[in-house]
């Protein structure tokens, strides 16, 4: 009997901590992240002929490179796909990280984590370990979150070699000013548990402010490719704070806009004439969704 198994899963929004869930950090330290899926998607799907010939196929709604954790969301969903359907979240999240691990990719494992849970989550990372905290924010606080986080894709793929590779080289090396930048974010995911839990905008704010600062301790050519556009509108009152959702230097981009009646529309109008691409979002609870079908021909 012919079978089909299709599996979607969302991408995230790396909202704080995000750089201390990788393993040369969370080996010594713990890490620490929170983050939220949203309603954009890979889908897997894996077709089962009446030979028992396999194929397996994927697709995303936004490309790889576009700091969402897109990769990563890949594996879960073509992981997911081939495995046993009651296989838990949390094995299907670790079995795609150690997929990418084993090509290479030296990332952190919150983007599985999202992809594989949905929702909105604090993490933390000891080692190899990994524990999952939901956080369940009110109607009212999704709303404030879901209208003033603005996202924009940049159009440039994000950092995943050159820069980051530096950061971590740096690290190796006890540099004191990437240290205190990993403690600053791993602060920051603190800072942004507690504002998400007692729903406090201001704490929210403060936390991204704390994001920018330990990212330009890194380096300052993470958030370089913003700068130019962010700024102004800074210092116009229509942005609060703004963040890249990956590793930096491109991909998309987090916007935190102002209570001022026009700052929506400034900032969207001054960032697509700078040739971004507004992204449309929200709350994604769910994780991973598979639905299996027969053909009884």
């Amino acid at each position: 009997m012919a079978k089909r198994i299709t599996v979607k899963v969302p991408v995230r929004i790396d909202l704080a901590g995000g750089w201390t869930d990788v393993p040369r950090y969370c080996s010594t330290h713990q890490g620490e992240v929170v983050n939220v899926a949203i309603n954009h998607y890979v889908t897997a799907e894996c077709s089962i002929d009446d030979e028992r010939k396999v194929n397996v196929t994927y697709q995303t709604q936004l490309p790889t490179g576009c700091g969402l954790g897109t990769s990563g969301a890949m594996n879960v969903a073509l992981v997911s796909a081939i495995c046993d359907v009651n296989e838990a979240p949390e094995s299907v999240a670790e079995k795609a990280y150690q997929i990418e691990a084993i090509l290479g990719n030296t990332g952190g494992r919150q983007d599985q984590w999202a992809s594989a849970f949905g929702g909105v989550q604090h993490l933390t990372f000891d080692g190899e370990s990994v524990r999952r905290a939901p956080l369940v924010p009110s109607p009212a606080f999704r709303t404030w979150l879901e209208k003033h986080l603005l996202l924009f894709d940049t159009g440039l793929p994000h950092v995943s070699g050159e820069l980051h590779q530096a950061v971590w080289a740096r690290y190796d090396h006890d540099d004191e000013q990437t240290t205190e930048g990993l403690l600053h974010l791993h602060a920051a995911a603190q800072k942004m548990h507690e504002s998400v839990q007692n729903e406090n905008r201001e704490g929210f704010a403060t936390a991204w402010r704390m994001v920018m600062k330990g990212v330009d301790l890194l380096d300052l050519d993470l958030h370089g490719p913003f700068r130019t556009s962010l700024e102004p509108l800074e210092h116009q009152g229509h942005v609060v704070a703004w963040k890249a959702m990956g590793a930096g230097g491109g991909g998309v981009v987090g916007v935190l806009q102002s209570g001022k009646g026009d700052a929506r529309q400034s900032i969207t109008d001054a960032l697509t004439n700078a040739g971004w691409t507004p992204v449309t979002w929200a709350i994604e609870d769910n994780g991973i969704q598979r639905r299996e079908s027969f053909n009884h021909e």
